[in-house]
């Protein structure tokens, strides 16, 4: 472990909860679906989740953890807010009496988005807002597939029409800007970065929706660029879908694959490409999955490091936590390829190491594990990852 790490970790243990302990690990390893037992679960976990995120933009900002910056806290506070959104519309199907009461809490989370305050860390980095630039050039993909993303859940589960004027501005323009870049149909997250395909793999989501919604609209380039992903971007040492391509960087395309966006990578591809999905599912679990003992507890998760495995560090990006080589990250994005296909023992073990890592609160009909008491982001992902449900 280098100095930055320790300093990093360091860091971290300040922030701490007080009450932090290891949880139980008499989580039943199961071979099929429970959506009955998990039900209190997850809706006391939405119900605190919905506590914490549902506020003022400036408000949820500062729930982001300090050491993330400026930079990856406008990131991050905008991850709760669409994760919280696919696991709302996720609940509103596993749930289906819940359904009256999502669409307006994913409206709700939609307003927070579409705001200055928000979308600050992408103005931060492209030098203009990304709503008064629609019609121009520079990509601010990250922000406005989000965005779409979000406003494609509250349809798909019957919102009514109040963003529909958004949303088609949304999918145009991030149709226009793919066909239109030299990057062979993607789009730069940041300015001067590589491209990032789990962040592209939002743009595609929510053309894909968009399809679902208007008689396959766009599905032309959504089909063009899953053939890329299939032919052009894969790992060669482990057949896995790339992570990042040069872009506008010196970024080299087949170094080492980070497990926390393999698992993404495998969670999004899923809601638009069943049989690559189940592929690249198959060849993680292979690949990148690990088991570890600390302090006596066993750890079984997605390793972040294809040749180095550190006992502690913030690893940043979607990565965050990384104990003994075990990604946060990636074991909670991992969750969303194994409930998609049903992979209910794979599923079940990264829901045990979720619990043991931490433990969980209880409180008035809410709940949450005690890490995300400072990592919300964590929380939401993880419950968007594991009712990640086929349509």
């Amino acid at each position: 472990m280098d100095f930055k790490q320790l300093a990093q970790g360091a860091l971290f243990l300040t922030k701490l909860p007080a009450n932090l302990m290891w949880g139980s690990s008499d989580i039943p390893i199961r071979t099929d679906s429970s959506w009955e037992e998990e039900k209190n679960d997850i809706l006391e976990r939405a119900n605190w989740l919905c506590e914490k995120i549902i506020v003022k933009p400036e408000q949820l900002i500062k729930e982001m953890p300090s050491l993330l910056g400026e930079e990856y806290a406008g990131q991050w506070a905008i991850y709760c807010c669409s994760m919280l959104a696919h696991a709302l519309s996720n609940i509103s199907v596993i749930y289906p009496e819940k359904k009256d009461n999502c669409p307006d809490l994913i409206a709700q989370l939609i307003e927070i988005v579409n705001t200055p305050a928000i979308r600050k860390y992408d103005t931060l980095e492209w030098k203009e807002d990304a709503m008064d630039s629609i019609h121009g050039k520079k990509s601010h993909m990250t922000y406005l597939s989000i965005l779409a993303w979000m406003i494609t859940n509250y349809k798909l589960i019957g919102g009514d029409n109040r963003f529909d004027p958004l949303l088609h501005t949304l999918c145009e323009t991030l149709n226009r800007r793919m066909l239109e870049s030299k990057y062979d149909l993607n789009l730069l997250s940041f300015p001067y970065k590589p491209i990032f395909l789990p962040d592209m793999l939002v743009a595609i989501i929510a053309l894909r929706n968009y399809g679902r919604l208007y008689n396959d609209t766009y599905q032309e380039t959504v089909d063009k660029w899953l053939d890329n992903a299939r032919t052009k971007w894969i790992h060669k040492g482990t057949g896995l879908l790339l992570s990042m391509l040069p872009g506008a960087s010196r970024y080299k395309s087949n170094r080492p694959l980070r497990g926390s966006y393999v698992a993404l990578n495998c969670a999004y591809l899923a809601l638009v490409d069943e049989a690559f999905a189940f592929e690249q599912h198959e060849r993680m679990k292979a690949v990148m999955s690990k088991e570890a003992s600390v302090m006596g507890k066993t750890f079984f998760g997605i390793k972040e490091y294809m040749r180095k495995s550190p006992k502690f560090a913030f690893a940043g990006g979607d990565a965050g936590l990384v104990i003994e080589g075990i990604s946060a990250g990636g074991t909670a994005f991992a969750l969303g390829s194994s409930t998609y296909f049903g992979d209910w023992e794979f599923r079940s073990k990264l829901l045990r190491t979720a619990e043991v890592a931490g433990g969980t609160n209880k409180s008035k009909g809410k709940r949450c594990y005690r890490l995300g008491e400072i990592f919300i982001t964590g929380e939401a992902t993880a419950l968007a990852m594991r009712t990640n449900i086929k349509r």
